[in-house]
């Protein structure tokens, strides 16, 4: 299996711009509501995110924000689309329920096929594409009858995994994509995030998979967008960025500690739009 980077291709994202964001209420460890929030400055740092996705040559849609609805900004929650179908979220807590129909109605309104979840999950922040294979995160939002819902709606292998750290809510919290080349998948984890048997799965699927440490995890540097070549990833998370540049992956330092006080980074602001493959 190839350890090395296999080139970035062009991606299609859906974003929120986070006019409403703040911190009004604690459904993750990183969330304190008693801590000020900058939502100036959490629009400026989403803008650099969104500035480097059109200067990689990404196609970059916007979904308009609602007030009442803070978290919208992490969009990469709001949905999955895999093959050109849109399985719809179904928030665990009633605080972003709203969420899961507003982005659901962006991509009816858009002419997407839509099906509406009737179990829980919260979108790619537990759902990630890995070549043929779905990964799927459990334990604290996503209920494994979400992920055999997916598994009929889209007809690829769902592959459950357990998480165990409640600072790592979402698996795109503890794992990240690099490569969703079938032919050389290629993942970074966090392994304290991980049930032994969630473990036992991606030593078994990703042998030459990154490993990361600790002081990069915890500054949510899982929680990175690849498009195949280069890699947008926490600043904070130095290790991670060096062993990405060992495997021939570009990494892209863009700051989003003012959204990370809500417990998201680049990727929970990046909901990738996949199209059906060519018949």
């Amino acid at each position: 299996m190839s350890t090395t980077a296999p080139g970035a291709t062009p991606r299609h994202y859906l974003m929120c711009r986070p006019t409403h964001y703040t911190v009004s209420y604690e459904i993750n460890p990183w969330m304190h509501p008693d801590r000020a929030t900058d939502t100036a400055l959490a629009v400026q740092q989403w803008e650099r995110l969104r500035d480097v996705y059109l200067d990689l040559g990404h196609q970059v849609s916007f979904i308009d924000p609602i007030e009442g609805l803070p978290d919208m900004v992490y969009a990469a929650n709001g949905a999955t689309v895999v093959d050109g179908i849109v399985y719809s979220a179904k928030f665990r807590y009633p605080e972003r329920g709203p969420e899961g129909p507003a982005y659901e109605k962006w991509f009816a309104d858009r002419g997407y096929v839509t099906h509406t979840a009737e179990q829980v999950n919260e979108g790619e922040g537990d759902i990630l594409v890995v070549g043929d294979v779905l990964l799927a995160g459990t334990g604290f939002r996503t209920s494994t009858a979400a992920h055999e819902e997916l598994s009929r709606l889209v007809g690829h292998e769902v592959v459950g995994l357990e998480l165990v750290d409640p600072h790592y809510y979402h698996l795109d919290t503890a794992l990240a994509v690099l490569s969703s080349d079938p032919a050389d998948p290629q993942i970074a984890y966090y392994p304290p995030a991980f049930s032994p048997a969630a473990l036992e799965q991606l030593q078994h699927r990703f042998p030459d998979a990154v490993i990361a440490e600790e002081q990069d995890a915890a500054a949510l540097g899982l929680n990175a967008v690849s498009d195949g070549g280069h890699v947008v990833v926490a600043p904070a998370a130095t290790r991670l960025a060096a062993q990405l540049r060992e495997r021939g992956y570009e990494p892209i330092p863009v700051p989003t500690t003012e959204l990370l006080k809500g417990g998201g980074g680049a990727k929970c602001c990046t909901l990738e739009i996949r199209l059906a493959p060519p018949a």
